[in-house]
């Protein structure tokens, strides 16, 4: 009996790869293994719906658990994958199971940076990357309370306006002048800023968690500045890195994530990446980059999928991202033109109808307030 294809993340790339090889007439064996104890779901909701306490988990979910039996999916969830070896084509699973593969999918994702500074193992300093660091957070989260987010890029951003949603007092510190400025530029982030400001948000601009103060239970953040933030819990939203754990030791090229070609084929032999893991070469804009987005996560993991039945082509996606705060959407999109400019149709009061952008580049910014 031929071996199976094996996906090694039950993320999102990883379960719509799946699904996609059988919606697209693989009908051999096929494993989708995952760390999580869930069922693959989507995060932007762990920082927005479903940490306010507005949407169940069920609402996150890629989809349920009938629909991977329908297809023939073995769904492995809680279980880790631990070693790869690509001579023998076979992955090494906790549980001691050994899985012998025709071909494999990494679709391991991203796991949060470690703060490096004193304090992190405080009780009351969270980090948010998986449901049960959403359900320790909302845990802490009550009308009265005071909480410092270190880092305001997006998931900081995000969580700063759903701590403010439910009357959470709010510090974020950030190292730039403005929230996501580096994303969207000068004047989205100044009306971002003065978004979170209206919504009682203090901003700390140009500065960065140098340490976290208390005694068992964090009582204070202190700042690289010198500044001394009172606070009754924390959150440290300062980035992810790629999870490629699984390929140490391999022949497979890893530079900032797992190195793959605009068809998702690494550097060894019938194995592939695909998501916010996967580092690959985009024949448009003529460079390599890696892109940490629900869309990127759904088309990357497509496009694997077809690459890995003979089916597909180049990988050439524009990428694009969303990021929901209070009332407003805010949406980068990197476009084909050669010349792109940025606009703004509305509701960030202080911009006017284009936003700077750089002519004769193959990216743009796109800031659309309002749903």
């Amino acid at each position: 009996m031929p071996s199976p294809i094996v996906i090694v993340g039950a993320s999102l790339a990883g379960a719509t790869a799946a699904v996609t090889l059988r919606r697209e007439g693989f009908d051999g064996g096929l494993v989708l293994v995952g760390a999580e104890p869930h069922l693959p779901y989507e995060r932007p909701p762990l920082s927005k719906s479903y940490l306010r306490g507005e949407s169940p988990l069920e609402d996150a979910l890629v989809w349920g658990e009938d629909f991977y039996v329908s297809l023939g999916i073995d769904l492995r969830v809680g279980t880790r994958a631990t070693s790869l070896d690509t001579e023998r084509k076979s992955i090494a699973l906790d549980d001691g199971d050994t899985l012998p593969y025709e071909r494999l999918l990494i679709a391991t994702g991203c796991r949060e940076r470690a703060a490096s500074v004193p304090g992190t193992d405080l009780d009351g300093v969270h980090a948010l990357r998986t449901v049960e660091d959403c359900d320790r957070l909302r845990a802490e989260m009550a009308p009265g309370r005071t909480a410092v987010v270190g880092g305001m890029s997006f998931v900081g951003s995000e969580v700063a306006a759903s701590l403010r949603a439910l009357d959470v007092g709010v510090t974020g510190i950030g190292s730039r002048s403005h929230p996501l400025q580096r994303v969207f530029g000068d004047d989205v982030g100044r009306a971002l800023s003065r978004i979170h400001e209206e919504h009682g948000v203090r901003l700390v601009a140009e500065d960065r968690v140098a340490a976290l103060e208390g005694d068992g239970r964090i009582e204070a953040v202190i700042t690289a500045n010198g500044l001394r933030l009172p606070c009754d819990f924390a959150v440290m939203a300062l980035g992810v890195e790629p999870d490629v754990d699984l390929v140490a030791g391999t022949s497979i090229l890893v530079e900032d994530g797992i190195v793959v070609d605009e068809w998702c084929r690494t550097t060894a032999n019938e194995v592939y990446a695909c998501g916010d893991v996967a580092r690959f070469m985009h024949p448009i804009a003529g460079r390599s980059m890696r892109v940490e987005h629900w869309h990127h996560a759904r088309t990357h993991g497509r496009a694997a999928a077809r690459s890995m039945l003979g089916t597909g082509g180049p990988y050439d996606e524009i990428p694009w991202f969303w990021s929901e705060q209070y009332e407003h959407e805010r949406r980068l999109r990197r476009e084909r033109r050669r010349r792109d400019r940025a606009w703004n149709n509305g509701g960030l009061r202080g911009i006017d109808r284009v936003l700077p952008a750089r002519r004769g580049a193959r990216s743009g910014r796109v800031a659309r307030p309002g749903r």
